[in-house]
């Protein structure tokens, strides 16, 4: 497959008081965590989906970012559809692509990005992620991403994955809150840890589902050309 939680600040406010300090104390107030996490729109022949990227993949997220307001993404195609998976988009090779082109191998200039997984950050339906090749590191794309269709999994299912993750990663699991949403939402649970996922679908997930049902030839491609646009929305 060519694939490719915000961080919380505490701050601890302490005020000490001297034995010949006036009995009035300066109140202080708790300076809330200001969130990077920005909102991306993504229009596309079937409607408009709005995502949320994360704070805790600061990597992805900037370089994502990054894109979108370079117009990198606009007119590219989603050029890999599989119903009950995911939609694939961002091979900047899809945009003058013939109808019989292979497509999967372009990348934007520079290098990949270094995986960023975390262990409360799944692939649930609506999760993007990062493509990526069969590299070592597990490092992502530099620009090609997938958003999870997804179908819903049984605990016998989820075990399976939670015991092949464990066996690089001996300390993950999947707590009752991700067995609920695999069984309920769905998602693509053999993915977890293997993929960076960096955000997540808020609005509009409906356009996945009607994406990931087009017609399409043996490759996956649609046969019909959907490409998208996008613009960042704060």
């Amino acid at each position: 497959m060519r694939r490719t939680a915000a961080i919380f600040f505490f701050l601890i406010l302490a005020c000490t008081l001297h034995a010949q300090a006036p009995k009035t104390v300066k109140s202080t107030t708790q300076q809330k965590p200001v969130s990077k996490e920005k909102l991306v729109e993504i229009k596309t022949d079937f409607g408009t989906m709005i995502v949320k990227l994360y704070d805790s993949t600061p990597l992805h997220r900037d370089n994502f970012v990054k894109l979108i307001k370079q117009g990198f993404y606009d007119s590219l195609l989603f050029h890999r559809v599989i119903q009950g998976f995911m939609i694939q988009g961002g091979d900047p090779q899809s945009k003058y692509a013939d109808s019989t082109a292979m497509l999967g191998g372009g990348e934007a200039p520079g290098g990949m990005i270094p995986a960023e997984f975390k262990p409360n950050l799944y692939h649930k339906k609506g999760a993007l992620a990062m493509a990526r090749t069969e590299n070592p590191e597990k490092a992502s794309s530099n620009c090609q991403f997938y958003i999870v269709e997804g179908k819903q999994y049984d605990k016998e299912v989820l075990n399976q994955v939670e015991c092949g993750v464990r066996q690089f990663d001996g300390d993950f699991y999947y707590n009752d809150a991700a067995r609920k949403m695999y069984r309920t939402i769905g998602g693509t649970p053999f993915l977890d840890q293997n993929y960076t996922v960096f955000g997540e679908v808020v609005k509009g997930i409906e356009v996945v589902d009607k994406i990931a049902a087009v017609a399409k030839d043996a490759n996956d491609r649609p046969l019909k050309n959907i490409r998208m646009k996008m613009r960042m929305l704060n």
